[in-house]
């Protein structure tokens, strides 16, 4: 797995992180933490950690930290995975695997495919949100996936560099896959089961973030 970078957004996650860093130190990959500048209660969680590297974003915004993260790794391959520890890592390799097996260009895991999938951290706001959201992308985008919010994703890394994405916040998730297939890259999935956030609060808010995506995904419909 040396030819594979994790991405991990962290944004006030010093329970969490120090925690999910333990249980990836015997990953032989590299792990990229991107995080503000600012946050420096989560900087300081993690000073004990030599073998990861910090990224201080220069933009706010979820979708700032997957962007620059990705921007600066070197390897072949990038893995977004939360700071959260509700990705779970033990998927890591079988998606590498997928990956390189199918050729694809970004592998996306999913809550909802069966067999495997599930959650312990949705709710009903956000189950009924993603299941629209994902019927909107596949009728109108011709995407194929089934859990299109979840940023459980590997990939190649020029394949995402070349998407040139744009979007700062969460509306990301929905930039990312309907730009990917508009570009004619190969996009898989794979069944993944979401744990419960180890601390913290999610920093998704299901309204306002909700009606964001409608309108990204309505502009970029009628913006080919």
């Amino acid at each position: 797995m040396q030819d594979l970078t994790l991405i991990i957004p962290a944004k006030y996650e010093s329970e969490s992180l120090p925690i999910f860093l333990n249980e990836l130190s015997n990953l032989d990959c590299k792990k990229l933490i991107v995080l503000e500048e600012s946050d420096k209660d989560t900087i300081n969680s993690i000073k004990h950690f030599k073998d990861i590297n910090i990224l201080h974003q220069l933009k706010n915004g979820y979708g700032a930290a997957l962007i620059e993260g990705v921007e600066n790794c070197t390897t072949h391959y990038f893995c977004i995975i939360n700071a959260d520890g509700s990705m779970n890592p033990d998927y890591l390799k079988d998606m590498l695997k997928i990956t390189n097996n199918k050729n694809l260009d970004f592998l996306f895991a999913s809550r909802y495919e069966k067999p495997g999938g599930g959650s312990d951290d949705d709710d009903m706001i956000t189950l009924i949100g993603n299941y629209i959201f994902t019927k909107i992308g596949n009728l109108f985008f011709s995407l194929n996936i089934s859990d299109i919010l979840y940023t459980f994703v590997l990939g190649k890394t020029s394949s995402f560099k070349n998407l040139k994405l744009k979007s700062s916040d969460f509306t990301l998730c929905v930039e990312f896959p309907i730009k990917a297939k508009r570009n004619g890259y190969s996009l898989g999935t794979t069944p993944s089961y979401e744990r419960n956030r180890i601390g913290g609060k999610k920093k998704v808010n299901a309204f306002k973030d909700g009606l964001l995506i409608l309108l990204k995904m309505i502009n970029m419909f009628f913006k080919k």
